[in-house]
């Protein structure tokens, strides 16, 4: 099978959330099936040439790409996907990606990835490779899918390409004036009110890449769920109800080759679920680099997060106030909504013997506040897949979390799970979108730290879980067959 996987982020090149970190792993986990996929992304400004060894592809001068009654040449670059054989190649059109975000609120965003979607087309009929499965991520690729049946329709070579769009964050729609579709050269015989690609009047690249592709999934189950609601749909629920069994879930894997505490490179002291003694060093090796107070008996509450109210952080704002009365020491990492990131920097200078407050990003940093914590806070507003939680569990650092989206998925609630005896619990969770339903969680959290045996038994819980990508490639794979089949007519 040959996958055509295009995304605008791939870890390491480009990220700013978990599309990023799925755009690398599940394409490489999916070349452990003899699966022929080529990556394809953007070239932003920041990528170095050199630090990843990209390799120039010669194409007489760049490929010319039609937009917005402009032409732009586009060069090529071809390097690989990080320890693997995976070719990724990257749009290079200096006039479009040659910024300081990745993302902008520029007048010509839309035009942006009109000719990255264009110019990924037009390169693999240039390499006259023929894909089985183009795989579409996010609004941000929405477009290529009536691109190809409606522009290059001409090109046989894709009669029996099948597109599955993957939706990581139904909130980003990709609307924009209807005018793309003159950008984009396209017949305006599909826009007109509750057709395909028109959204309250606006063209929706995201509605478009739903109505135009084969099957639609997103990352995890129960946001599949969710997304049909009008409370999380975000107006797309009776698109998505359209497709029927066109429209699944599938929840995100993790690498454990990254995210693993008995072999991971950025702590300090490894350790396993045969042995956690290691585990307290970590949390007493980041508490006295902040000038803290190392007490074995008081918890250490972990935050890494987008600072914004989908991450529930208006919620946290509200219950604060109580929370600060605890008897636990907190530390944050993260970066988003000023009045977010305000509140913790004061709350770092109020509380100087009981909070940690990093604001920006730091890798490192993230690794080690996982190994070093004790619990770790997710009490998102909606959470897609989330993979916070996911690392925490490898950790032994019992999450707290939301019951929504993947955090629903992945974390068992100890006391609602604490039944007939079977302790199979993995964390603690609550339903309320509340600052009270928040509150009462991470003090019943703190309350079970005290009572080592039954904490003990909730990391081990946790740590025995297998979110690997293995399982989630297995389901994409027939995914993909499914997207064949219908395209094909059988």
């Amino acid at each position: 099978m040959k996958i055509a996987f295009v995304s605008s982020e791939v870890f390491p090149f480009a990220k700013t959330g978990g599309l990023g970190d799925v755009s690398c792993s599940l394409p490489m986990e999916l070349s452990k099936f003899s699966v022929d996929t080529k990556v394809f992304m953007p070239k932003y400004y920041h990528i170095d040439e050199k630090k990843f060894n990209l390799q120039y592809i010669w194409t007489a001068g760049g490929i010319l790409i039609h937009a917005a009654g402009k032409v732009y040449p586009v060069q090529f670059y071809k390097g690989k996907l990080p320890n693997s054989n995976i070719d990724i190649y990257f749009v290079d059109s200096p006039h479009h990606f040659h910024r300081f975000n990745i993302y902008t609120n520029d007048k010509d965003e839309d035009e942006r990835f009109l000719v990255f979607n264009k110019a990924v087309i037009e390169f693999i009929q240039r390499i006259q490779w023929k894909p089985d499965i183009i795989h579409c991520n996010d609004w941000q690729t929405g477009i290529l899918p009536l691109l190809v049946k409606e522009n290059y329709n001409w090109d046989r070579s894709f009669d029996r390409t099948a597109y599955v769009f993957t939706i990581h964050n139904v909130a980003y729609q990709g609307r924009f004036s209807p005018a793309v579709m003159e950008k984009a050269g396209l017949s305006r015989k599909y826009f007109y009110p509750t057709g395909p690609v028109e959204y309250y009047g606006d063209f929706s690249f995201l509605k478009t890449g739903i109505c135009f592709s084969e099957v639609v999934n997103t990352v995890s189950e129960t946001y599949a769920k969710e997304l049909l609601t009008p409370e999380y749909g975000e107006g797309m629920q009776d698109v998505l109800k359209a497709k029927g069994e066109d429209f699944s879930g599938i929840l995100n894997g993790v690498d454990y080759n990254v995210w693993n505490p008995d072999t991971d490179r950025l702590i300090h002291f490894n350790y396993s679920s045969a042995d956690m003694t290691c585990k307290s060093k970590n949390k007493k090796f980041l508490l006295e680099q902040h000038n803290l107070e190392f007490n074995e008996n008081i918890p250490l509450i972990g935050i890494v997060s987008r600072l914004a109210t989908q991450k529930g952080f208006d919620i946290f704002m509200d219950a604060i106030h109580n929370l600060e009365d605890l008897n636990a020491q907190w530390v944050v990492l993260g970066s988003g909504e000023g009045k977010y990131e305000n509140m913790f920097r004061q709350l770092s200078e109020q509380y100087p013997d009981k909070f940690i407050a990093h604001i920006g990003f730091n890798n490192q940093l993230s690794h080690q506040i996982e190994a070093a914590s004790d619990i770790f806070l997710m009490p998102s507003h909606f959470e897609p897949c989330g993979l916070n939680q996911i690392y925490s569990l490898k950790y032994g650092t019992i999450p707290v979390v939301r019951k929504t989206g993947g955090l629903a998925d992945t974390v068992q609630d100890w006391d609602e799970y604490n039944y007939a005896g079977l302790n199979t619990g993995s964390g603690f969770s609550f339903n309320d979108y509340s600052s009270s339903a928040l509150e009462s969680s991470v003090i019943r959290a703190v309350n079970y730290f005290h009572n080592k045996k039954t904490w003990k038994q909730i990391q081990q819980n946790g740590m025995m879980k297998d979110y690997s990508w293995k399982t989630s490639a297995e389901k994409y794979l027939k995914l993909y067959y499914k997207a064949i089949q219908k395209r094909n007519g059988k």
